[in-house]
């Protein structure tokens, strides 16, 4: 470690971005990228001709981008109440933050709540992992709880136990996923009424990254509470993740406070225009959903005709897929060799913690996949 670095950060491991790689050379473009949960459809050319034509005639280079994203925050605002079945006037811009991608949104929260020693977070693993990241390069402690092993139900009494017992400092922000990356199941009636039983001492942040798949939004209860903060992103459904583009929406007082803390022009002139543009097109852009969640359920439904695989139910656009416990291998040697035979063959999947996640692609990668998963499993020394 170099002397002026805080000698903590040699314990932390970075966060390993798209392309998955072992060594630093790019994901050769005949891969099935089905790693990261993007949206296996580009936006439609009409879309990028005209944003070629707004970079071209309207964006000027030589100037910083709308630091205030009024305009942005405005059209977000509308597309949250249209999406929550919300009056027109429920959500308005005051409601709204944006950031560059939901990880930006993460990080202010931290700062605005656990910083200089006043928290640390709660999460329940397994979940997405930026959370615990992000708290720990800003020198935040990261409390851990499970999940159950049959539905992925937060350890409740765990997690109960940690709010109570944790001091010096205390649990100051929960970190929930709705539905859950990577097991892809919405919050239960139990989970939400916990959520609901939680001190206005503490921030409840609500992640709904995979909102347009599930259908299912918090946000009519969260403008009763002023402690709960919903975060959204464009880089999943709205086919955005190379732009970078996430929002929260919070009680006005929050959100003047992430306004605080947030870079300035923190969001580029073109990624500002392609969300106006998503959102101006949304209903073309998410009428490919319908077709993601058909290939869903059949990629669950075969893959559930194999006794060596456990895949589970989903509300998102990915799958959860376990090897069973009686085979004569342990079970993270099954899911490395799995791993890599699709890898081989020409499939990313996200390699994790005793399971692998899976995004849903188009038709023809998920065909291809599940040809390439029938034939590695049938490899396996089960």
């Amino acid at each position: 470690m170099l002397p002026f670095i805080r000698s903590d950060l040699a314990q932390f491991t970075a966060y390993k971005p798209h392309p998955s790689s072992d060594t630093a050379e790019a994901v050769a473009t005949q891969f099935d990228r089905l790693d990261t949960n993007e949206s296996p459809y580009d936006l439609p050319p009409e879309l990028k001709e005209k944003l070629a034509w707004t970079y071209q005639q309207i964006i000027e280079t030589n100037r910083y981008p709308d630091g205030g994203h009024e305009q942005l925050k405005e059209a977000i605002a509308q597309y949250v109440n249209e999406s929550a079945s919300l009056s027109s006037s429920s959500v308005t811009a005051a409601n709204i933050s944006v950031g560059n991608g939901s990880d930006e949104l993460i990080r202010s929260l931290l700062i605005a709540t656990c910083l200089k020693g006043e928290g640390c977070i709660l999460v329940a693993n397994p979940t997405f992992s930026m959370y615990g990241i992000l708290a720990k390069t800003l020198g935040i402690a990261v409390v851990e709880v499970g999940r159950s092993e049959v539905n992925f139900e937060i350890d409740l009494q765990a997690a109960q136990s940690a709010i109570e017992q944790t001091q010096n400092p205390p649990i100051r922000t929960v970190f929930v996923v709705h539905p859950n990356s990577p097991t892809a199941n919405c919050l239960t009636e139990a989970e939400l009424a916990w959520l609901r039983s939680l001190s206005a001492e503490i921030l409840v942040v609500i992640d709904e990254a995979y909102f347009e798949f599930s259908q299912t939004t918090l946000v009519g209860e969260l403008l009763q509470r002023p402690n709960w903060v919903i975060l959204r992103t464009f880089s999943k459904a709205f086919r955005l993740a190379a732009l970078r583009v996430g929002y929260c929406i919070a009680h006005p007082e929050a959100i003047a406070i992430l306004e605080k803390v947030r870079l300035p022009y923190n969001l580029p002139s073109f990624s500002i225009a392609a969300a106006l543009v998503a959102l101006q097109n949304r209903k073309l852009l998410l009428a490919s959903i319908s077709q993601t969640l058909t290939e869903r359920d059949n990629l669950i439904h075969a893959l559930s005709q194999y006794p060596a695989l456990q895949v589970t139910a989903s509300a998102a656009n990915f799958i959860y897929l376990r090897v069973t416990l009686n085979s004569r291998i342990p079970q993270d040697a099954a899911l490395n060799n799995l791993h890599q035979q699709l890898r081989q063959s020409g499939t990313l999947v996200r390699l994790l913690n005793g399971a692998l996640r899976i995004t849903i692609g188009t038709n023809e990668e998920n065909a291809r996949t599940l040809n390439r998963l029938q034939a590695a499993v049938a490899n396996l020394p089960f």
